[in-house]
């Protein structure tokens, strides 16, 4: 019976707590798009973003022999 003295109070704490953490996400608009992150992976672009838009089939590029030469 005297733990209840102890835990009553703490969930009490920890309850408001979590209304704490909650009403800061709603301020923060953390809820404002949820489709948008759903779409936007369906919508990626499938291309290797090293290989560039001069290099489509993704081999690497060779090297370029200017930027060689500076070094």
């Amino acid at each position: 019976m005297d733990i209840l003295y102890l835990l009553i109070p703490l969930s009490l704490v920890l309850v408001f707590v979590i209304a704490i953490f909650f009403w800061w996400s709603l301020r923060s608009n953390q809820y404002d798009d949820l489709d948008g992150p759903g779409y936007r992976i369906l919508m990626d672009d499938d291309r290797n973003p090293a290989a560039g838009a001069d290099n489509p089939n993704g081999k690497p590029a060779a090297p370029n022999k200017d930027a060689a030469a500076q070094n």
